[in-house]
């Protein structure tokens, strides 16, 4: 069941970003398939803490996924591949630029195979340019596209964000949208084609209304200074007596007026976005006045009031929220090795298709023989690549 039931896919890709794309598209119903080489497999199982056999980070990223093992570095294995790609509609590639190429199943050779196949390769910095081949991690990304010098107090340094940003943001859905987009253009035309997805080139889109603005008045944004990075008194973070924080995103001025009346100060109203002294004024008066009572008793005071006010929680507090349950963003599940597993739920509601965990994580290789037969692959073929050690 599904959005996408009935397309398939060949996942070569490993770690956050690849992995986040299969996610979102195994979600919806697309049958991943995950090629694991039999030396390691997919990093990600042995990252973070585990319960008894993959890792929590692992089993947050596959599920409603299989898994296969494959040796493409012998030439049985890339004959399997090549099988392989003669019934999916997609693939997935998370290597250095050049790699799958020199394994001698880059896009050129599929596409000889299977003309209306959708290979989509996510790298850092993209498959040309002088920082192809060069190594990054997403600290590396959103330096280099602008973003971390904007994250951060005003006179502090830049502040690494709790969340990937590139991979997740400029990496994993872009590539998903990217596949998607690529899909229906060959509904249309039955043409497949080769799509080159940068986490780089992701996340510098996310600056399109900074780079907007400084492409107009020259003006560069500065941390701490932007309209929605602590600027003014509207859109702020604020300190409780109990040392929990409230956000605050007063923007439209209605939303201010109620806030301002609220607290009794309607003299702020048409002080909203004032500059200068009086501006950090305003901003100290109300963080000051927040100070004087606890997060949870703000958050009652300001219950009736719409001032697009909330407080900050803590990771474990969102997943006790009502609205979040009530959404569906947590579900739960059991696992056959892992026992019960909570994870965060899909966050695209379908009329037709609820969505629903099909099938748990999959452990390394557990679904490699079942894919060798419903290929054609006889029992003695299957035992002679085990000798081989193509699989």
């Amino acid at each position: 069941m599904g959005l996408l039931k009935g397309l398939k896919m060949l996942d070569l890709s490993r770690l956050l970003p690849g992995p986040y794309c299969s996610l979102l598209l195994a979600d919806l119903g697309m049958e991943v398939l995950k090629i694991e080489d039999p030396e390691l497999g997919d990093y990600m199982r042995g990252m973070g803490p585990v319960r008894k056999k993959d890792s929590a980070y692992f089993l947050a990223l596959n599920r409603n996924k299989k898994s296969m093992l494959l040796n493409l570095k012998v030439k049985e294995g890339k004959e399997v591949f090549n099988r392989l790609i003669d019934t999916y509609d997609i693939l997935l590639e998370g290597f250095r630029p050049g790699v799958m190429d020199r394994l001698g199943i880059g896009y050129q050779e599929l596409k000889s195979r299977n003309p209306g196949l959708i290979f989509c390769s996510l790298s850092g910095y993209g498959q040309d340019g002088p920082y192809k081949e060069r190594s990054g991690h997403d600290i590396n990304y959103i330096g280099l596209g602008g973003i971390l010098d904007l994250i951060g107090p005003k006179d502090g340094d830049p502040t690494i964000p709790g969340t990937q940003i590139a991979d997740i943001g400029g990496g994993g859905m872009m590539a998903a949208i990217a596949i998607l987009a690529a899909i229906v253009h060959r509904e249309k035309t039955g043409e497949g084609q080769y799509l080159d997805v940068a986490m780089h080139d992701g996340v510098i889109s996310w600056l399109s209304l900074h780079a907007g603005r400084y492409f107009m008045d020259k003006e560069l944004p500065r941390r701490g200074e932007m309209q929605l990075s602590g600027r003014y008194a509207c859109y702020q973070v604020y300190p409780t007596k109990d040392g929990r924080y409230i956000s605050l995103g007063a923007l439209e001025p209605k939303f201010w007026k109620n806030f301002c009346e609220a607290i009794g100060r309607e003299a702020f109203v048409l002080k909203q976005f004032i500059e200068g002294e009086e501006r950090v004024q305003i901003i100290n008066e109300i963080r000051e006045l927040f100070k004087t009572r606890t997060q949870k008793e703000w958050v009652e005071f300001f219950k009736n009031v719409d001032a697009c006010l909330e407080p900050v929680l803590s990771l474990g507090e969102v997943f006790q929220h009502p609205h979040v349950l009530h959404r569906k963003m947590l579900v739960e599940y059991e696992h056959p090795v892992e026992g019960k597993i909570r994870q965060v739920g899909n966050p695209i509601k379908s009329s037709q298709f609820p969505f629903e965990i099909r099938t748990p994580s999959p452990s390394w290789g557990e679904h490699t023989m079942e894919v060798l037969r419903e290929i054609g692959y006889s029992e003695g073929e299957i035992k002679h690549f085990k000798e081989v050690k193509a699989i």
